[in-house]
């Protein structure tokens, strides 16, 4: 797939789960189908780090690849902000 087809996705580090694993929360917001309100929506992803940069609480962008395990098919493009 080209770079520019693929979406990338903005989160925040809540959480290093073993070697070169990062999971990742993403929030969103949905319009509610029937009452028209918009509603909070977060997903958590579990994100390749190859060179275990990646700390908690830092926001990070990502995208999609080829699958690396059962549930990581994301890999970590840049860490937008340092830790403070």
């Amino acid at each position: 797939m080209s770079q520019l087809s693929q979406k990338n996705l903005i989160g925040k580090v809540i959480k290093k789960t073993g070697l070169k694993t990062i999971n990742v929360l993403v929030q969103t917001y949905k319009n509610h189908p029937l009452y028209h309100k918009r509603y909070r929506y977060l997903k958590k992803y579990l994100v390749h780090d190859e060179k275990n940069l990646a700390k908690v609480n830092q926001k990070v962008v990502f995208q999609k690849t080829k699958p690396i395990s059962k549930k990581k098919n994301f890999t970590l493009i840049k860490i937008i902000n340092q830790e403070r």
